[in-house]
C-alpha cells in the first residue's frame, strides 16, 4: 500500500515524543536555541516527500518527554483540526520506562487515537521499536515487545502503514545512536527516514549502504564513556523522574501548523554520519 504521490498537494503531520521531534539529529543552528533545534527522521522524510509532490504542507507537533496520554490530549486534537492526508504517530516509549507500565492498556489508548485519525480520513503510519538483546534496556524488552505486538495488531485492524524497526538490524549498530544511548544519531535518523519512504513507496535516490566495519573498542575509553554517560544522562534522567519533571517542560512543537516545505537542495548521502557511534556501548530504546 503506497502513498498517492500523483496529487498536486499533500499534507503531513508528525505526532509523538523526542523520537519524532528528532532529538539526536541537530540542525547546524541548534546551538543558539534554548532547547535545541532538531531535524530527525520526520523532517528528513518530509524533505523526501517535498521532492516528489508539487506542494507539501508539513507540521511536526512532537515534543520530547511526552507520555502517550499527553500526545493524545495535546497533539491529537490539533492534528484532527488540520485533517492532514498523512499522519505519523509514535508514542508510548516514555510510558514503558516507568514503573507499573501496562503495554496492553497503552495499546488500547493508541488504537482509540488511531481510529479517530482514520475516521477523519488520514492515512496513518505506526512504528514498532528496536529489538535490544543487549544494553541496559534488555531488562524491559518483554514489556516493549508486547507493546510492539499490539501495535502490529492495531495497524492490521485499522489499515495503517507499519514501520517495523524491530526488523531493522542496521539500527542495532551503536553508530546509529547518539551518545545519550536513547536517541538516534543523525545517521540513524537518516536511515529510518529512508525506511519510512520504502514503506510508503516514496522513491529515494541516496539509499544508505551497509555500515563499514566498526573501529576497535578501547576498553579504557569505553569505561570513560560509560562514566560520562551516567553523569550527563542517567543521573539527570533519574532526577527528573523523582521530581516529576520532564525533558519536554517549556518545549513547544517546532512546526505547530501545516506550512509549505520546500524540497531540499542535494546533499551528501552520509550527512551527519560523523556524529554517529561515539560511545561503542550498546544503546537503549529510544524515548524521551
Amino acid at each position: 500500500m503506497s502513498l498517492d504521490l500523483t496529487r498536486d498537494r499533500l499534507s503531513y503531520a508528525a505526532l509523538g515524543d523526542s523520537f519524532t521531534e528528532g532529538v539526536g539529529d541537530p540542525y547546524p543552528d541548534s546551538a543558539g536555541t534554548p532547547h535545541g533545534h532538531y531535524r530527525g527522521w520526520a523532517d528528513r522524510f518530509a524533505e523526501h516527500l517535498a521532492a516528489r509532490v508539487p506542494r507539501l504542507d508539513y507540521a511536526n507537533l512532537a515534543v520530547r518527554g511526552k507520555l502517550l496520554r499527553q500526545v493524545v490530549a495535546e497533539q491529537l486534537p490539533a492534528a484532527l483540526d488540520m485533517a492532514p492526508d498523512l499522519v505519523t504517530f509514535s508514542a508510548g516509549g516514555n510510558d514503558l520506562l516507568r514503573p507499573g507500565a501496562d503495554p496492553d492498556r497503552l495499546a488500547a489508548t493508541l488504537e482509540q487515537a488511531v481510529r479517530r485519525l482514520r475516521g477523519a480520513g488520514s492515512e496513518v503510519v505506526l512504528f514498532t521499536g528496536v529489538n535490544w538483546s543487549t544494553g541496559y534496556m534488555r531488562v524491559r524488552i518483554g514489556l516493549f515487545a508486547r507493546f510492539y505486538l499490539n501495535i502490529r495488531a492495531v495497524a492490521d485492524r485499522t489499515g495503517c502503514h507499519l514501520v517495523d524497526q524491530w526488523s531493522m538490524r542496521e539500527l542495532l549498530d551503536p553508530r546509529a545512536w547518539d551518545f545519550d544511548r536513547l536517541h538516534m544519531s543523525p545517521e540513524g535518523h537518516r536511515r529510518l527516514a529512508v525506511r519510512v519512504c520504502e514503506v510508503l513507496g516514496v522513491p529515494v535516490a541516496d539509499r544508505p549502504g551497509d555500515w563499514p566495519p566498526p573501529p576497535p573498542v578501547d576498553p579504557r575509553a569505553q569505561r570513560r564513556d560509560n562514566a560520562r554517560w551516567a553523569r550527563e544522562f542517567l543521573v539527570p534522567w533519574i532526577g527528573r523522574r523523582l521530581t516529576g519533571r520532564s525533558s519536554g517542560d517549556n518545549v513547544t512543537p517546532k512546526r505547530p501548523r501545516l506550512e509549505p516545505l520546500a524540497a531540499p537542495r542535494p546533499q551528501e548521502p552520509a550527512e551527519g554520519a560523523d556524529h554517529a557511534g561515539r560511545h561503542g556501548a550498546a544503546p537503549g530504546q529510544g524515548a524521551g
